[in-house]
């Protein structure tokens, strides 16, 4: 491992698999790392960064969405500042949402130069819940993809399994990934160095397991480069697959393959800003996420000023075609692209996978929150895949944290709410969740 790079651990699992209890058990041991923490959520309300331990480390939380797809432009940007801050830390820990694809999060630390500059992928550690995993495996492509990539997989909740079932579980886990270390755990309690200082990742088996792994996703599928000279444009759009269409348009001085990638890398940091609506007719701005709206009938131009001549390349959300993207004159006559590229899109998440985040002010009974939440489970609960947050329970001093993995259900006490507005928060994630059903069930449990 080269000496002046910091050492970056991607911790990954299926959603209540024990990601978070053992970052805990991390940040807590004395093991004299100091470690800079980014976590990514799936949910409208961010929970997890709450549910870290009080500690000296720094931690950054992603923007909302999947940290394979957009959110990787926020990764490299958070990244770059810490390296800035070398001095502050000497260890960085990742910590993926429980739907995310590790493979894309792996490719940031090759495909960015600056990231390829001041880190290395120590190793890839992926939690398995075994009470659930192979209700999981049978669902979600995300769970298989999260185990075939690691480097060591933490057999998580033992203690909840049958011996004989560990044995097959861990003889499935080998057939998925035979490279791969496996350890068991009870409450994501292991020594730390089996999930750190492990110096695992290699490219090469990775490259074996996905020969398109340096081939990275992106939130757009085509580039076209125009030759423009200076004046004003026009960029046109008919009705396409989707009402709107995002795009970046910028410079470029190099149109060569490198040039173009290394293009696509600086729009993926600007496609994780949100995006800037714009209106038809209104101008377009260089080095700015923005999205276009199409109307149904008659599509929509809008202008594009240039101050200087020379290459400007169109990072689009969709190909040109769909929506028949033209750039044209002042005469109105379109001008062919010097070059087209098109590239890998961003893959497709279980559409069927929703989240409802729910915030409440006041008190919760706990006798009546508890009757519901057991209904609730007895009812739902092959369909909750995770639910996780905080109550404030009445006559409770501290804030009540709560996690669930289907059926299962774990709670304590944690920080006092000494002077703060007492509230709950809450997210569910799974499938044919009823946003009006929940908060209704849970309103009723107000003081």
């Amino acid at each position: 491992m080269t000496a002046t790079k910091t050492p970056v651990t991607i911790l990954t699992g299926f959603l209540g698999s024990g990601k978070t209890t053992l970052l805990n058990r991390i940040l807590s041991e004395p093991h004299g790392r100091r470690i800079a923490v980014i976590e990514n959520e799936y949910g409208e309300i961010g929970i997890d960064q709450g549910l870290v331990i009080a500690a000296d480390e720094e931690i950054f939380e992603m923007s909302n969405g999947c940290i394979c797809c957009t959110v990787r432009g926020d990764l490299i940007r958070i990244l770059g500042s810490l390296a800035k801050r070398r001095e502050r830390f000497d260890y960085v820990l990742v910590e993926t949402t429980g739907l995310a694809d590790p493979g894309p999060v792996a490719q940031t630390f090759f495909m960015d130069e600056d990231v390829r500059a001041h880190y290395v992928l120590d190793g890839i550690v992926t939690l398995v819940d075994a009470l659930h995993i192979a209700q999981q495996l049978g669902h979600s492509r995300e769970s298989a993809e999260q185990i075939a990539f690691a480097d060591v997989l933490v057999l998580n909740k033992t203690d909840l399994v049958h011996s004989d079932r560990l044995l097959a579980l861990e003889a499935r886990l080998r057939g998925m990934n035979a490279m791969a270390r496996i350890h068991r755990a009870e409450h994501a309690e292991l020594p730390i160095e089996r999930v750190l200082d492990l110096a695992a990742f290699d490219l090469d088996r990775a490259l074996e397991r996905k020969p398109s792994f340096l081939e990275p996703e992106y939130p757009f599928e085509w580039t076209g480069v125009f030759n423009l000279t200076p004046g004003r444009w026009t960029l046109s759009l008919t009705t396409g697959p989707d009402p709107s269409l995002a795009l970046v348009g910028l410079p470029l001085a190099d149109t060569s393959e490198p040039g173009l990638r290394a293009g696509a890398e600086r729009c993926l940091r600007l496609f994780a800003e949100p995006a800037r609506d714009l209106a038809p007719g209104d101008p377009l701005r260089l080095e700015r996420h923005q999205r276009l709206p199409v109307p149904t009938e008659g599509g929509a131009r809008f202008a594009l000023d240039i101050g200087a001549p020379g290459y400007y390349a169109i990072y689009s959300q969709h190909l040109a075609e769909e929506f028949e993207l033209a750039v044209c004159d002042e005469q109105d006559q379109p001008l062919a692209p010097e070059c087209e590229h098109l590239w890998v899109a961003q893959h497709d998440h279980d559409d069927q996978v929703t989240s409802v985040g729910i915030e409440l002010a006041g008190d919760l009974d706990a006798e009546r929150l508890n009757r519901w939440l057991s209904q609730l489970l007895r009812e739902q609960g092959p369909d909750i895949y995770r639910m996780k947050g905080f109550i404030s329970l009445a006559d409770a001093p501290e804030r009540f944290v709560f996690q669930g993995v289907h059926m299962l259900f774990d709670g304590r006490p944690h920080t006092p709410w000494g002077d703060e507005p007492r509230y709950s928060q809450l997210v569910f994630i799974g499938r044919n969740l009823d946003r009006a059903a929940l908060e209704t069930g849970l309103r009723a449990c107000l003081t």
